[in-house]
């Protein structure tokens, strides 16, 4: 069978094949065997094949952050899934035609959820709705502010915020980018820059706080949103898409007793128990079949096309997602 390989680390286009490899077998007792629908091509993946992320896998390594696929084959202890269920996979070596997993390791998902929709499920959208509820307590009528709100988890936590009475200024690089955001939800949509906060307070106004600054970028950008917030709002760090530490400044952090403090899914997924993940992801599901949560996607690519899909993930100005396709 097919799977994408990392032989070392670098440019993502140079380093990972499309290889062939014995297929998994049959399953055991606890485990299932899945054939791969769709996996997304995240900024994470990115960094991970240029040796950037927080961790560095043993090389030759598979990849595949996320992915979806439907159940093959049971083994004979597991009693709660058939062949033919719809299934996210929450391991991390999803570009491949099969796999053979521990039951424990994916999320029974509603047979009919688009199988796109599903493959990305487990970054963006939880990313979205932990970074909302987890660190603010926000009411109906309150603000926060995002930058990179065109991204996967940015367009995400505008469905999120709205459909909870959340109001959101969108911060984004270029104007292009401005009506499709709105039309998507978005209350405020701004371009970045360095007058960023005079701008943003013109929009909505003085007496409207600002609590929470959601920051991918790091960087100066980091500080321009904590420059946009009331006094003890926070800043919450979830990408470095600058490839700059965050900035902050002591007339924020001392003065107006701004806070800044960081997100990691991974490590936040590992806090939790296997309870609360499929409930967190059940609740995420059913907003997928509800149209709250909706990621765009801009083009699919078949595993033996890895190297292509790599390179337009890295391509600035995209308008969605890049999907591998390991069974196209």
């Amino acid at each position: 069978m097919k799977v994408a390989e990392l032989k070392a680390f670098g440019n993502p286009p140079e380093v990972v094949d499309c290889i062939e490899v014995d297929g998994p077998g049959e399953p055991a007792a606890d485990e299932i065997l899945v054939d791969t629908t769709a996996g997304p091509i995240n900024p994470a993946e990115i960094l991970l094949i240029q040796g950037r992320y927080a961790s560095r896998p043993p090389l030759p390594a598979r990849l595949g952050i996320e992915g979806a696929g439907r159940v093959r084959a049971v083994g004979s202890a597991v009693s709660d899934l058939q062949p033919g269920d719809s299934v996210m996979l929450m391991g991390r070596t999803n570009w491949a035609e099969q796999q053979c997993v521990k039951r424990a390791a994916v999320i029974k998902l509603p047979a009919d959820i688009d199988p796109y929709q599903a493959a990305m499920l487990k970054v963006n959208p939880a990313t979205a709705l932990m970074l909302l509820r987890d660190y603010v307590d926000l009411q109906a009528g309150d603000w926060l502010i995002q930058n990179a709100a065109n991204s996967g988890v940015g367009t995400c936590l505008i469905a999120l915020a709205r459909a909870s009475g959340i109001r959101t200024v969108n911060v984004v690089r270029r104007e292009s980018l401005i009506a499709p955001l709105q039309q998507q939800g978005a209350d405020i949509v701004v371009v970045d820059g360095d007058d960023l906060a005079a701008r943003v307070r013109a929009e909505t106004g003085d007496d409207a706080p600002i609590k929470l600054a959601i920051d991918a970028v790091a960087g100066r950008a980091c500080l321009r949103l904590a420059e946009c917030l009331s006094d003890g709002g926070t800043v919450v760090n979830y990408g470095l898409l600058s490839g700059e530490p965050c900035m902050l400044g002591s007339e924020q952090t001392v003065f107006r007793g701004i806070s800044l403090t960081g997100f990691w899914l991974a490590k936040t997924l590992g806090s939790l128990d296997s309870a609360s993940i499929q409930g967190l992801y059940s609740e995420l599901a059913g907003r997928v079949m509800d149209g709250t949560v909706h990621v765009p996607v801009e083009a699919t690519y078949p595993l033996t096309e890895i190297k292509q899909a790599l390179a337009h993930a890295m391509r600035q100005g995209r308008d969605g997602k890049i999907l591998v396709l390991p069974n196209a």
